[in-house]
Formats: structure tokens, C-alpha cells, sequence
């Protein structure tokens, strides 16, 4: 997902990552600009996932 994908639908995509991981919390979802890779990294740590299989499923929303 490169960058402009994931900062023009973030609001979106946020909705829907929040109904499948309700432990989520909002700090673990702020998209700041430049820190996707730690955006990438928290979502690791909370749903267990690989780098890709988050970047997949965050696609598939």
C-alpha cells in the first residue's frame, strides 16, 4: 500500500481496522505522515501478523 493510498483512505480504513481488533486503540491507529512503518509495526505487535499480511489485509478493506 504506498503511501498516498494509505493517507487518502486512512478515516476509512481506520473504521474497519477498529471493528475487527475492537483492542485497538486510537493511539495504535494515528497515521502520521513519514511514520508508516511504525504505523505498520503497532498493527504487527496487536494482530499478530507479518509486515505483509498486514499491508495485504489493510488493501482488502
Amino acid at each position: 500500500m504506498d503511501r498516498l493510498e494509505l493517507k487518502g483512505r486512512w478515516n476509512e480504513i481506520k473504521g474497519k481496522v477498529k471493528q475487527a481488533y475492537g483492542d485497538l486503540s486510537d493511539d495504535d491507529l494515528r497515521y502520521e505522515e513519514g511514520k508508516d512503518d511504525e504505523l505498520y509495526g503497532r498493527l504487527q505487535q496487536k494482530t499478530g501478523k507479518s509486515r505483509d499480511e498486514v499491508i495485504k489485509w489493510l488493501r482488502s478493506l
